[in-house]
């Protein structure tokens, strides 16, 4: 197994069937020097809730450009979000951000959550024919964002694009110097940016999400300056392409299972249920990497300190000894046991129930809007290319 195996056409248009021999494969297989890639389950939620699983994000660039890469400005950046911390800096920093949301609360959320997602459907007006991701399920969770920082809507198709290029420093396939150069420009962008905002905010706080970063404190602790810029970075490359790469996957679910389709338009109260089971079937996120902060032993496997592991997620959420007849989508699939598509332990998702409340609207609102929406071309679907986060290039649709 090596990184490679993870960067083929093949792989891009379906990774289930290589999930698949991954699984039968071992429990933990070497891609690399102290390098390990894993697509059971068992053994993925294992890792994420042990505490001598934690992130050092830096040496897993290593693992994969070399040490030379570790400074430049894409890897410095997300090195720096809550996202890459352990204990205790991350448990400080989650608690105020933790606060920040809350403080919002759900009426908030939900009531610009659905003004965006209505006024999307209205621009579509009575087209004959559009498309799914890039007029709608794209634009969606970016305005969001924007208006939960108060920044301006137009500037969103700007900073969704560099939140793209930036998003693609995660794959686990290593970028060409073409691609690293854009992400490390894209990181810089949105930078400066937020640092501008930033000032604004100082002198005129509001009622956005920067502002209340700005003026959050929990037991006298409070953000700095580079903590908001660098978390407000987060919030668009971590609930951008997540959230409309999972609109456009359950979107496709739907249309290459009919039945399931109908199923929910006779019954709108299984869309919850319905969700779950799409971003178990094919989630948005496919993977997430920890570090053994020390020698461990978990199960029948063992991890020297410093052994980088990728984890499949993709993987784990078709995980046969889990989840049965894993590759069929099952509305009425038992819930006991939760896929992994938010993540688990200390690092799970900070926004899973925005993420949530955004595909709930999203799904509702458009079925409801264009009841007899179907594909254009389901066959020729172009997949991005990229091996932690799956979606499509795009998603012709037809409303007649």
């Amino acid at each position: 197994m090596q990184f490679s195996d993870f960067s083929s056409p093949a792989f891009f248009a379906n990774p289930y069937p290589l999930y698949e021999k991954i699984r039968a494969a071992g429990p933990i297989l070497p891609v690399g020097p102290q390098s390990f890639v894993t697509g059971r389950f068992e053994i993925i939620d294992a890792l994420l809730r042990d505490p001598r699983m934690g992130k050092t994000y830096l040496q897993s660039v290593v693992a994969r450009y070399g040490a030379q890469a570790t400074a430049q400005p894409v890897f410095q950046s997300l090195n720096r979000t809550l996202l890459m911390m352990n204990p205790p800096a991350h448990t400080r920093l989650r608690a105020l951000l933790m606060k920040t949301f809350n403080a919002r609360g759900i009426g908030k959320l939900t009531s610009i959550v659905e003004a965006t997602t209505h006024e999307l459907l209205e621009c579509q007006g009575s087209r004959a024919e559009f498309d799914l991701v890039n007029d709608y399920a794209l634009p969606l969770p970016v305005q969001i964002i924007c208006r939960l920082l108060d920044v301006p809507v137009e500037h969103a198709t700007a900073l969704g694009g560099a939140a793209s290029r930036l998003v693609a420093a995660f794959d686990l396939a290593p970028l060409d110097e073409h691609g690293l150069r854009a992400a490390d420009e894209a990181a810089l962008t949105l930078e400066r940016y937020f640092h501008g905002v930033i000032g604004q905010r100082r002198a005129q706080p509001g009622d956005d999400l920067i502002s209340a970063m700005l003026g959050v404190e929990d037991e006298g602790a409070r953000l700095t300056d580079e903590e908001v810029v660098s978390n407000a970075v987060l919030l668009f490359i971590a609930g951008h392409e997540t959230t409309s790469n999972m609109i456009g996957n359950m979107s496709i679910a739907l249309f290459r299972h009919p039945q399931q389709m109908e199923a929910l338009k006779l019954d709108p109260a299984l869309l919850p249920r319905a969700i779950g089971e799409c971003m178990r079937y094919d989630g948005a996120v496919q993977m997430l990497v920890r570090t053994a902060l020390e020698d461990i032993a978990p199960g029948n496997i063992s991890l020297a300190r410093g052994s980088v592991v990728f984890m499949l997620i993709g993987s784990a959420n078709r995980d046969p000894s889990v989840f049965p007849a894993p590759d069929t989508l099952d509305f009425a699939r038992s819930a006991s046991t939760p896929s992994l598509a938010f993540g688990a332990g200390i690092h799970y998702c900070l926004g899973a129930r925005l993420a949530a409340l955004e595909l709930e609207v999203a799904m509702r609102s458009l079925l409801a809007r264009f009841p007899g929406i179907r594909p254009v071309d389901l066959d020729g679907l172009v997949w991005h290319r990229r091996n932690n986060l799956r979606g499509v290039e795009s998603l012709r649709v037809t409303c007649l």
